[in-house]
């Protein structure tokens, strides 16, 4: 007798290799397929939506790309910052003295408003950005209700009286600029934070910023990089927005609630992921508008944003990225699993 056809090791551990890289590659194909078809969907959807759900469209691409700068800073890197939409309202501020003041055409302001906050941004973190953990969130904060007070009492912002932006009401012109530009701060973040070596060194800085140190990183000069990048979204954003509303005021581009609404949106979709800020700012904004829609301005959506910081600290750490991807979703799968076990379904 012939001895037994045993297939050898070295077979097997190619064959799970190769079973591997099928679904990686599957998997890939997939994401691929679906993001290109959420862009197909994104550019045809001036024709397919009403007014409404078209500024409600806005509204979503707006906060998302805010969001995703914010995460680049308080995310990626690990720094809170309290003061990020004092860029937003500077921005807004840039694109409306630009066009009233220069006759500068729309789109030449809103680079304008992204080099001056990456600027200021520069200048101001080279001192913060040594500080770490409550004290550069304080000092964020206090640079954030100083450009406020200094826009409620210069002349050449208006004041308390704000600035009229005349601009056409086009919501189809401001719906494509404004997925232009978030297009434009998602690419530059995927490529930057997650397929880069700049990415990977703002991660060691969140995690051991020391340790980081000790590997030969710059870390004050990558926090500084970082600070940059993210201010320049939002000042080129808040350029696009003061186009949309034709009526800027310090109360409405520089209040705190812009900034407190970037982070619980990131916070809620999965603070330092790549699609968290857009899936939280996605789910909050159409919660913002239903609530609008049915109880006109009230503090019932502030409430609900104190209810999910707390939800989010409680349960989902990660996120709703965290969750859908199993991470620290313990708590959800046992209970899911004793609700179904109550059901006579086995798991």
């Amino acid at each position: 007798m012939g001895r037994p056809l045993v297939p050898r090791p070295g077979i097997q551990e190619a064959s799970v290799v190769v079973r591997s890289d099928v679904r990686h590659l599957s998997a890939r194909y997939w994401r691929t397929g679906l993001v290109l078809v959420g862009l197909g969907l994104l550019l045809v959807a001036p024709a397919l939506v009403s007014p409404f759900w078209l500024r409600v469209a806005i509204g979503i691409l707006l906060w998302s790309a805010l969001s995703q700068s914010w995460n680049v800073i308080g995310g990626y890197t690990g720094y809170l910052n309290f003061g990020h939409g004092a860029f937003f309202g500077i921005g807004a501020y840039v694109t409306a003295l630009g066009m009233n003041e220069l006759g500068l055409p729309f789109l030449a302001t809103l680079p304008m408003g992204g080099l001056l906050t990456s600027l200021l941004a520069m200048v101001i973190g080279y001192p913060t950005l040594r500080l770490r953990g409550a004290y550069f969130a304080i000092a964020t904060w206090a640079f954030a209700e100083m450009v406020k007070q200094l826009a409620l009492i210069l002349p050449f912002t208006g004041g308390p009286h704000g600035i009229q932006v005349d601009t056409p009401l086009n919501d189809i012109l401001v719906y494509y600029v404004m997925l232009t530009g978030f297009l434009l701060t998602m690419v530059v973040a995927w490529w930057l934070l997650e397929r880069a070596p700049f990415g990977q060194k703002l991660q060691a800085i969140r995690e051991n910023e020391m340790a980081a140190e000790s590997l030969g990183i710059d870390t004050n000069w990558m926090k500084i990089q970082a600070f940059a990048l993210s201010a320049f979204f939002p000042g080129m954003l808040g350029g696009i927005y003061a186009y949309w509303i034709s009526f800027i005021h310090p109360q409405s581009v520089l209040d705190a609630s812009v900034t407190d609404q970037m982070i619980v949106m990131t916070l809620l979709g999965g603070l330092g992921s790549f699609w968290g800020p857009a899936l939280g700012a996605s789910i909050l904004w159409l919660i913002n508008r239903v609530i609008w829609s049915y109880w006109g301005e009230s503090s019932v959506y502030l409430v609900m944003l104190g209810l999910a910081v707390c939800v989010i600290v409680l349960y989902l750490p990660d996120g709703l990225v965290g969750l859908m991807q199993g991470r620290r979703g313990g708590w959800w799968r046992d209970n899911a699993r004793y609700l179904l076990r109550r059901f006579g379904v086995r798991t």
